[in-house]
């Protein structure tokens, strides 16, 4: 199985006094505005990073769900928020860090199974795969 999902981006403008769009092929996202007001003087609009927080939350949250189901749970919920990190750094900038914190209320199971499902899916999410900076799992099982 593979797929293939695009987005684009249009930027007006250089440097700080650009401004963007960004939409996504789905339509789910159409010309939502972006720029450095965006993303470092939380002016409304998106990001990069914020973009990224929500793949990255979205897609470790499905895995989970599927580890779950595969370790024979039929029936629960997982919430997951992700916060992106973007850093200074010599001569530019980076994405070090995107820390998930998760939240799992499924029936019949305990908090040490589901740490570890949890585990395996931060390690085996595509999107944990492409990052390539520390990612951290809190764990908040609600039993």
């Amino acid at each position: 199985m593979k797929t293939t999902n695009s987005g684009s981006a249009t930027y007006e403008g250089l440097g700080k006094d650009g401004k963007g769009h960004v939409s996504t092929g789905s339509g789910a996202l159409a010309a939502q505005p972006y720029g450095f007001n965006t993303r470092f003087e939380d002016a409304p609009g998106t990001n990069p990073e914020e973009l990224v927080a929500a793949a990255h939350a979205s897609c470790f949250t499905m895995a989970l769900s599927f580890k779950l189901a595969e370790a024979g749970f039929t029936d629960g919920s997982v919430v997951t928020s992700a916060k992106v990190t973007l850093e200074k750094e010599d001569g530019g900038f980076t994405v070090t860090k995107s820390a998930l914190s998760t939240k799992g209320k499924v029936e019949g199971m305990d908090q040490a199974k589901f740490e570890e499902l949890a585990a395996d899916a931060k390690a085996n999410c595509p999107i944990s795969k492409l990052l390539n900076c520390d990612i951290t799992l809190e764990t908040k099982f609600e039993g």
